[in-house]
C-alpha cells in the first residue's frame, strides 16, 4: 500500500521552465554571458553545479554571481509557472486522506519556497528536501532516500512523480515506485 507520495517540483508539479530561462537570461547578462533556451533545456533539472559545469563556466565566483543575481531575479517570473493541476489535485486528495506527501527537488531552497508560496502549495506537503539538504544531486538516489527516511516508509510504500531523465533514473535507483508525468 502506498503511504508516501513524493513529487519533484520544477517540470513535474509545476513548469518552471520559463521562468527559470528568463530569470538564468538576466542572471547570465550579469556576467557578460549569454543563456540560450536549448542550452538551458539540454540542462533543466541538473543540480547547479553541474549546470555550470555543463555551461563551461567553473570560476566559483563567476558562477557565485549567477546564482545570487538568479535568485533575485526569479520572483520577477512567476507570472510564467505553470501548476499542474491533475497532479495537485491527486496529491491534495491524497493528502486529504491521510496519506503523508513530499517535495524532493534539487532546487534551491529559498528559490522552491517563494514558488511554493506564490502558487499556494506549501501547505500541501509534510516534508520539503531540497538540493541543499543532500551531498549528491540526482541521478543519485540520495534525494528520495532522505525522504523516505524522514517520513518513516519503505521504498515500496512510495510512489514518486517525476519529469526529467535524470530524475527518473534517481526515482529507480531508490527502489520506489516511480512514474513520469508531464505537465497538461
Amino acid at each position: 500500500m502506498i503511504k508516501l507520495m513524493v513529487t519533484d517540483f520544477d517540470g513535474t508539479l509545476v513548469d518552471t521552465f520559463e521562468a527559470n530561462l528568463r530569470a538564468y537570461q538576466k542572471a547570465f547578462a550579469d556576467v557578460g554571458l549569454q543563456l540560450t533556451s536549448e542550452d538551458y533545456r539540454r540542462c533543466f533539472g541538473f543540480r547547479f553545479e553541474r549546470f555550470m559545469a555543463s555551461m563551461g563556466i567553473f570560476d566559483q565566483k563567476i558562477g557565485d554571481k549567477i546564482r545570487d543575481s538568479k535568485k533575485k531575479y526569479y520572483p520577477e517570473f512567476f507570472s510564467h509557472l505553470k501548476v499542474n493541476v491533475p497532479l495537485v489535485e491527486l496529491i491534495s486528495t491524497f493528502h486529504k486522506l491521510g496519506g503523508k506527501t513530499a517535495i524532493a527537488s534539487t532546487a534551491r531552497r529559498e528559490n522552491l519556497e517563494n514558488a511554493l508560496q506564490h502558487a499556494g502549495l506549501h501547505s500541501l506537503f509534510d516534508l520539503i528536501i531540497a538540493g541543499e539538504d543532500v551531498k549528491q544531486g540526482k541521478p543519485s538516489p540520495e534525494i528520495y532516500e532522505t525522504v523516505m527516511e524522514r517520513m518513516e516508509v519503505s521504498p515500496y510504500e512510495t510512489l514518486i512523480y517525476e519529469d526529467s531523465e535524470v530524475g527518473l533514473q534517481s526515482a529507480k535507483a531508490s527502489k520506489a515506485h516511480f512514474m513520469k508525468t508531464e505537465i497538461i
